[in-house]
């Protein structure tokens, strides 16, 4: 049973500049407590292994613009709380845009960076970003955001934030006084399916038609496509999806966020948290999709490729991982950031919460009108997009 929050009982609070200064176990009994019978965790992003990953690699810490400054809760000699804390320069990687909240208060003559991030590098996944334990959501949450607003007051940041956290998180933040984001991404959900036709069966006769237009034309690439998997992922696949990685990173932000010794690191620690889906022509790699898996959720996160196929990134991206989510029992596919084109392809509009500290007033309330006026414009645009989603109409026939 889990240890329960005593009224008064002091919880103490602690800045970690590295994840190696604090045990794996100690960490991942606050991030991932569901996966102590050995079962995997809700989801890998806030894993020890994961976000170690990031940092040994390079792909965060110096030079980066994401600082590690880890924050660990004790009461008495158990560790209760921990979160993945950052100092930030810049707002990349982040997928809660606030450049406009940037300029606007750099215009006016206010310091928006450095600021502090909660969250998963370069992750637009919803999950849990105040890891506590269980029995103490209430106090390790209020200690976690007591201890970062400590670390911004010292430091003299004028700004805080936490982005894809839970719905119930967002409660409690708001609980707390931080300001309430609602933005949205395109997820696809399993409604019971046991097959990929018996999901298409319940699309609009245009839309089942068009996606298996799609599947024919991408399986006509000439090659195979293949779901690897654990120790069924070689060194090789890695070697091919770093160059599609790379393209991709290139095109989109300039220069990719991982470096190539994430690749490496993944091989060694995540391949039983990785589904890579590849395309070979001829024995050779030429697109891939990288996907994380979760308890219940598959997590789309990259792709690329060297040549190009039609609707060979439809096929890769989000075919299959209906596919294996449904041959796998996964309730949901996070198909990542943006992207209305997923609409047609079975994926609808779902809401992402985001908390905010903002320690200037009158930004603060600039910021907070914003908020308002955001939130209802994203109700409205869900309502639409998902009317117009490929889902049958009460009472349509089948083919």
């Amino acid at each position: 049973m889990a240890a329960q929050p005593e009224p008064d009982m002091a919880v103490d609070v602690q800045v970690h500049r590295t994840l190696a200064d604090i045990p794996a176990a100690e960490w991942d009994a606050c991030a991932c407590p569901e996966a102590a019978d050995g079962g995997r965790p809700d989801d890998p992003f806030t894993t020890h292994r994961f976000l170690s990953a990031l940092e040994e690699s390079g792909s965060v810490g110096r030079g980066t613009g994401w600082q590690p400054m880890y924050l660990i809760a004790r009461a008495g000699s158990e560790t209760v709380a921990a979160l993945p804390l950052y100092g930030k320069s810049h707002s990349q990687g982040e997928y809660i845009f606030d450049f406009s909240w940037a300029h606007a208060y750099e215009r006016a003559g206010g310091r928006y960076y450095p600021k502090l991030q909660v969250a998963v590098p370069f992750t637009p996944a919803t999950g849990r970003r105040f890891l506590v334990k269980p029995g103490w959501e209430e106090a390790g949450t209020a200690a976690l955001v007591e201890g970062a607003l400590q670390v911004a007051e010292n430091n003299r940041i004028t700004t805080f934030h936490v982005t894809f956290c839970t719905g119930a998180e967002a409660e409690r933040g708001r609980a707390l006084g931080l300001l309430h984001r609602r933005t949205q991404q395109f997820h696809w959900e399993n409604r019971g399916y046991d097959s990929f036709d018996a999901f298409l069966a319940d699309l609009s006769s245009r839309k089942r038609k068009n996606i298996r237009k799609e599947r024919r034309t991408a399986q006509d690439f000439g090659g195979e496509i293949r779901q690897l998997t654990g120790d069924a992922i070689e060194p090789r696949h890695w070697e091919a999806f770093w160059r599609f990685y790379q393209d991709t990173g290139a095109r989109k932000w300039g220069t990719p966020y991982l470096t190539r010794a994430f690749f490496d690191i993944a091989h060694e620690r995540l391949r039983d948290d990785t589904l890579l889906v590849m395309a070979e022509r001829a024995g050779r790699p030429v697109a891939g999709a990288l996907n994380f898996i979760g308890r219940d959720a598959l997590y789309g996160r990259y792709w690329g490729c060297v040549e190009d196929h039609a609707c060979l990134h439809f096929e890769c991206c989000y075919y299959q991982a209906i596919d294996h989510a449904i041959a796998h029992g996964l309730a949901t596919v996070e198909a990542g950031a943006q992207g209305e084109h997923k609409l047609a392809r079975g994926y609808l509009p779902t809401a992402c919460h985001s908390l905010h500290w903002i320690g200037d007033p009158g930004f603060r309330t600039a910021v907070e009108e914003f908020l308002r006026a955001e939130s209802r414009a994203v109700d409205h645009e869900m309502d639409i997009l998902t009317s117009y989603g490929p889902f049958k109409q009460t009472g349509e026939d089948h083919d």
